[in-house]
């Protein structure tokens, strides 16, 4: 297959990163690529869903991975995974020898493995410049849930209307659910049994990089996790927080103790990112060195400095989102930089799960959360029309019209964009340009 076709392909079936941001799956696809890199880290506390389908979608998965790679003419194919999922190790053991080209690259039970930029460090060595993409230094990542997505466009010509979530914590029967895109948050929790508190809050993405979100959210193509938590849980309590008060903690206790910036993996690995430096200069509102605050551009919010490395509670990495916001609204771009070398502490400064996981007072809730096959049933979807990066999809249906399950309803824009298909069987109740309702109506294919 060549480049152009498979892109078109990932295009119009709508398929982006699975893992987080959305990105276009289509717009990573390069000639320039040497090593093409499955990742299945998952270093989110709590989520199940990859290590899960990878385990029993084994087959399939690897196959349309190595379609990318040889698509692409990469040398060699890495399917990144840690050693404590022994499960999906072991089914990737028994397929992989089918597959030239292809290996296992065993990862440690750390926070953030998933970052591309650690990731690709773990397991190649090489050093993604500062601001910079991976393609730069040849290679191309991919999410294991995108793979099984492009597998099902290509033998069973589906397009993405449904996504894998682990609704855990204070839910009845924790669980990784197939939900149609567009399922309101609350009827998944439903799915699982129901909170089992009251007044619960919805934490969605993941607990270190994830948001609180109404009930009436829509499940999207990036929905990984559900965590149902109490009002009092401490990361809510955190999330909560204003930006103006966790400037005045800031101001009245940063001992300057380096510990974020010690920890803070992209700064680990030569990126120009020192959350101390900027946590002194942004409460003394001291700018003599702008470099402190261009740098946070640098920064990949992961969480590490303020949910595991500060002592004291204090939250920089929220602080300096709220920078960077502020320097991208004026258009300011990161400078052209290089990584200085690794440091050689590095290996001794990774987080372990275990240990953030009770910093974070999850460990209670690290339990079994099955795999359910089959897609749930909805009977109303609210399908945003912009779950990816980049320009939202067009609506090409009205209100009124029949649909059914896999149809597109949203063509892609010009530039980087994605089609958005039906996730139900059913009529068009309303169109606006950011979201398509639908009703079900009868039986579903």
């Amino acid at each position: 297959m060549e480049i152009r076709e498979l892109a078109a392909l990932l295009r119009q079936n709508g398929v982006v990163g699975a893992g987080g941001a959305g990105f276009p799956s289509y717009a990573k696809l390069d000639g320039r690529a040497k090593t093409v890199i499955l990742n299945c880290s998952e270093c989110e506390p709590l989520l199940k869903l990859h290590r899960q389908l990878l385990e029993r979608y084994t087959d399939e998965i690897v196959s349309a991975f190595k379609l990318i790679k040889d698509t692409l003419g990469a040398e060699e194919a890495i399917v990144g995974v840690k050693k404590a999922y022994k499960k999906t190790v072991a089914a990737l053991e028994g397929v992989l020898p089918r597959y030239e080209g292809v290996r296992l690259g065993l990862l440690d039970e750390v926070y953030p493995a998933g970052d591309e930029v650690v990731l690709i460090y773990e397991l190649t060595g090489k050093t993604v410049r500062p601001g910079g993409l991976p393609i730069e230094c040849g290679v191309c990542v991919f999410n294991v849930e995108t793979c099984y997505n492009l597998w099902r466009a290509l033998h069973k010509n589906e397009p993405v209307v449904d996504k894998l979530v682990s609704v855990v914590a204070e839910v009845a029967r924790p669980a990784t659910l197939r939900l149609p895109i567009g399922m309101p948050i609350e009827e998944a929790v439903r799915l699982a049994g129901g909170a089992t508190v009251e007044d619960p809050v919805y934490f969605v993405g993941g607990p270190m990089m994830g948001n609180i979100r109404p009930g009436n959210a829509p499940v999207t193509k990036t929905t990984n996790a559900i965590l149902v938590l109490p009002q009092d849980h401490y990361l809510v309590v955190r999330k909560r927080a204003s930006a103006e008060t966790m400037l005045k903690r800031a101001a009245a206790s940063c001992c300057q103790c380096t510990m974020c910036t010690d920890l803070c993996p992209r700064h680990l690995l030569g990126h120009p990112i020192r959350p101390h430096l900027f946590m002194r200069a942004a409460t003394c509102k001291d700018v003599q060195d702008p470099s402190i605050f261009v740098d946070t551009l640098f920064c990949s919010s992961c969480g590490l400095c303020e949910l595991y490395s500060c002592f004291q509670g204090l939250s920089p990495r929220t602080l300096i989102t709220e920078y960077k916001n502020r320097l991208r609204a004026e258009g300011v771009k990161p400078p052209q930089v290089q990584a200085a070398p690794a440091d050689p502490a590095r290996a001794l400064r990774k987080a372990p799960l275990k240990r953030l996981m009770a910093r974070l007072d999850l460990v209670k809730y690290d339990v079994p959360a099955p795999f359910k096959e089959g897609c749930a049933d909805a009977d109303t979807v609210y399908i945003p029309t912009r779950q990816h990066i980049g320009a939202p999809a067009v609506p090409c249906v009205k209100e009124g019209d029949a649909v059914v399950r896999g149809q597109v309803i949203a063509a892609p824009a010009e530039g980087l964009s994605v089609a958005v298909h039906a996730s139900v069987t059913g009529r068009v109740r309303s169109v606006t340009a950011a979201e398509i309702v639908l009703e079900r109506t009868g039986e579903q294919a």
